[in-house]
């Protein structure tokens, strides 16, 4: 990695301030027309800190990383429902984009979706990073070639998503998510990632081996990357 910014916090709250200080400059030096969103946990305090804000995102146009195949957006646990909740009911955007996975023909949305990124080259791509080291829903093994795609998830993966739907719900298995080639395009990225659940993942960064087992290390071939984290690497 030429440009590797490792920012050390005290906290996931200290973190989204950096993010927020970050996204802050770019706006206000006219660096930033197309954000690329992620969504989790990790990402509400970022979101909290943009809606309370005076910020003016009306020329902006946003994509979001990924949504799950097969439940509609009105489920609370679809990452439609999930953006609108913490930021597109509260902020105003040019456009906003997110994966339909409803779609009849999912190959097409995919396609689709990937000449949206295409015209639209993203500024900044916002990333969390899963225990097993995926970015966005890029599991181990997927290829740094990769575009927008459907991808089945990884049971681990499966796992840790369980919290969030109820014992009768069926957790979706698969879901549509950008390509590694796609997150790579954007010119800058920065990953968040906190607490020692996401120590392997950020390691495996840290010695510096690009390896398809870890989908976190294809970060090391970007020019511009920001690791904001509260962890000792």
């Amino acid at each position: 990695m030429k440009n590797w910014n490792h920012v050390k916090v005290e906290s996931a709250e200290k973190g989204a301030e950096q993010a927020y200080r970050i996204i802050k400059d770019e706006l206000q030096h006219n660096r930033l027309n197309v954000l690329g969103l992620a969504t989790g946990s990790t990402m509400i305090p970022v979101y909290k800190k943009i809606t309370e804000s005076d910020l003016d995102f009306s020329h902006v146009t946003t994509f979001n990383l990924d949504e799950y195949v097969g439940i509609t957006a009105e489920n609370p646990n679809s990452y439609a429902f999930f953006m609108k909740q913490h930021l597109f009911g509260k902020k105003k955007f040019k456009e906003t984009n997110i994966p339909n996975g409803m779609a009849a023909d999912l190959t097409a949305e995919c396609a689709a979706y990937e000449q949206l990124l295409l015209k639209n080259p993203l500024d900044i791509q916002f990333l969390g990073v899963g225990e097993n080291g995926h970015i966005a829903f890029n599991e181990p093994g997927t290829s740094a070639d990769s575009v927008t795609h459907v991808t089945q998830l990884a049971d681990s993966t499966l796992g840790v998503n369980s919290q969030y739907f109820g014992d009768d719900e069926r957790i979706p298995e698969t879901a549509i998510t950008m390509g590694i080639s796609s997150i790579m395009s954007a010119k800058k990225l920065i990953l968040l990632a906190f607490g020692e659940k996401k120590r392997a993942a950020l390691m495996k960064l840290v010695e510096g081996t690009v390896t398809t087992e870890w989908p976190i290390t294809e970060l090391l071939n970007h020019e511009d990357v920001i690791v904001i984290t509260d962890l000792e690497i």
